[in-house]
């Protein structure tokens, strides 16, 4: 089964991940040439471009400067423990087993 769910605008990259069990994003070269150019925005850009809050628009043009790869655990999270908005609230991807 394939499953499809939004981002969500909060994070969590604070609390320790449940497992160490992790994949890498499919397209993750083409996301390295976004960011590459996202990169290079003003937050007042970022904003202006997404239609977004300038507090949401300051974080997102931080996270922009500090992603980089190779992905570790030390600097990325699984994305179904980072999401934090109602959708992954409600999967309490957290209270999974390995099983």
């Amino acid at each position: 089964m394939l499953v499809l769910i939004s981002p969500a605008k909060t994070l969590d990259f604070d609390t320790k991940p449940i497992t160490k069990v992790n994949t890498m994003p499919e397209f993750i070269e083409d996301s390295a040439v976004l960011i590459a150019e996202l990169q290079q925005l003003s937050a007042k850009r970022i904003s202006s471009l997404m239609g977004l809050s300038d507090k949401l628009s300051e974080l997102n043009h931080q996270r922009y400067q500090a992603w980089q790869l190779p992905f570790t655990p030390e600097n990325a999270k699984q994305a179904v423990l980072a999401f934090q908005g109602d959708v992954y609230q409600g999967l309490e991807a957290d209270s999974f087993s390995s099983k």
